[in-house]
């Protein structure tokens, strides 16, 4: 039996648009830990002054780039060919893999893992050349995105000059031996030492090299948790000479690292718990418990439902979720605070696990789904709306009791913008109890329904139609303006 808030927007639903469509992870590591510093490089002068990132990142939406695969050519040159379609969907970040060449030595596959570096200076020869990459970067910033590159500080493979030349830059066993970082895994890389203070200074040179002659925006830094603090901030308060950078740590629980090294870290805990929830082991009301409110200022943290570790090591994005739950998902990690993340073949709900050493060319035929129109509109969304906003540029999360843990609603307001979500967050409709949220001067910005998703956008709520006994679809989700 319908009820009065569907019977009510009725008339709307008739008239809306379908819309169409570094290898393994880190979890186990024993991270590096110091005595944080005590202010952050570069805070502002006034002690009440909000931190804030460089103004671009404010409705920042960030895209992994896979570049090996993809393409059935994997290089930079013929990826260049998709900028335009990616900045369709409201792009605004691209984050590339690791582009360095990659160590023969000990290597894992046929083609290495982008995480055993050779040379931190140069490209990867399977992506093009230097030259290449430079056009492309100079392509993506003319079209308005921003480039973040990854960066493997730990270890380098085993051919990286280093080894020969400064072996006193590596952590070494008894015996003088040179080794693999310890309990990780990782067989086919080095461990380098950074209680050495030239190895320190060169890796910084070296980063600072792609900000000053390739003009890169930021950098995501892989296993930042097995990298001192120190480091990180010495690293971060350089690269600030050059130009405002931003920051991303690959890293959940060192809260520090967020002081002034990084600006945004990963959301671990969320991507666990939405699995959970979409399989029915939990219910939507944990998800609060990994929506920060304690972090430092004016950071945040990265919101994603798939990456390159989880996809080639655990789930595609469609084992992890299904297709029914992934329209209220990304709509959720677009509306909740901090950043949301894309990976490659997210936007066609690829359902197959990328190789990680081999080719293995993304196959943009192989989906009948398309998440692009979803997504597209989502970056409209929050980019139109300051409430959702990253870090201090957005507004706080205000939870609305309906008396369902299997219901998540919420408010977010910000220099009079206010945005309302509602979600359903299971397979089963959920009976809610409304209070009453709406003046009358709303309009709904995006409305769902398990895999179909339908767009509202100007269309008048009903106030009187928020109140009360309603209930909620299978995977329902509406995200409405004040």
């Amino acid at each position: 039996m319908k009820s009065r808030f569907f019977q009510t927007m009725a008339f709307l639903l008739a008239a809306a648009t379908l819309l169409t469509g570094c290898g393994a992870g880190a979890a186990g590591n024993q991270p590096q830990t110091e005595t944080p510093s005590a202010a952050p490089a570069g805070a502002a002068e006034e002690e009440d002054a909000p931190r804030l990132q460089p103004e671009w990142t404010r409705n920042a939406v960030l895209y992994e780039v896979n570049v090996r695969q993809y393409t059935p050519e994997g290089t930079f040159a013929a990826f260049a060919g998709h900028l335009p379609e990616l900045k369709e969907m409201g792009v605004t970040v691209l984050w590339f893999m690791p582009i360095h060449p990659i160590s023969e030595t000990k290597r894992s596959g046929r083609l290495g893992s982008y995480y055993s570096v050779t040379d931190y200076r140069a490209v990867n020869p399977e992506f093009g050349t230097a030259e290449d990459f430079a056009r492309l970067v100079d392509q993506a910033h003319s079209m308005g995105f921003h480039v973040m590159m990854d960066w493997v500080a730990n270890h380098t493979g085993w051919d990286c000059p280093w080894i020969k030349d400064h072996p006193d830059w590596y952590t070494q066993d008894e015996n003088g031996n040179i080794i693999s970082p310890a309990n990780m895994g990782w067989p086919d890389v080095a461990d380098l030492n950074f209680d050495n203070p030239d190895m320190r200074a060169e890796m910084i040179e070296c980063m600072k090299y792609w900000v000053e002659e390739y003009d890169i925006d930021g950098f995501r830094c892989d296993y930042a948790n097995g990298v001192p603090l120190s480091f990180w901030e010495a690293a971060r308060a350089e690269l600030e000479t050059v130009k405002p950078v931003y920051m991303l740590a690959e890293d959940n629980h060192i809260k520090e690292l967020l002081n002034s090294a990084f600006d945004f870290n990963y959301n671990w805990g969320l991507y666990d718990t939405l699995i959970a929830v979409a399989k029915g082991a939990k219910n939507a009301s944990t998800i609060k418990l990994y929506i920060p409110d304690n972090f430092p200022d004016g950071t945040y943290t990265l919101n994603f439902l798939d990456n390159h570790d989880k996809n080639s090591y655990e789930n595609t994005i469609v084992s992890a979720f299904g297709y029914d739950a992934l329209s209220a998902l990304f709509s959720l990690i677009y509306t909740i605070p901090g950043a949301p993340l894309i990976y490659t073949g997210d936007e066609i709900g690829l359902d197959h696990a990328l190789a990680f050493m081999e080719k293995d060319a993304v196959d943009w035929e192989s989906s009948d789904v398309s998440y692009r129109p979803l997504l597209t509109r989502l970056a409209q969304i929050r980019a139109e709306h300051p409430a959702l906003h990253c870090g201090n540029y957005g507004g706080e999360i205000r939870y609305i009791d309906l008396g369902n843990k299997s219901v998540l609603a919420f408010s977010r307001e910000k220099d009079g913008d206010t945005v309302i979500c509602l979600y359903n967050l299971s397979k089963r409709e959920q009976p809610a109890v409304l209070p009453e949220l709406l003046d009358g001067g709303e309009t709904v910005l995006l409305y769902g329904q398990g895999a179909e998703t339908l767009t509202l956008d100007g269309r008048a709520v009903d106030a009187g139609a928020l109140e009360g006994q309603i209930t909620l679809q299978p995977w329902e989700f509406w995200v409405i303006a004040r």
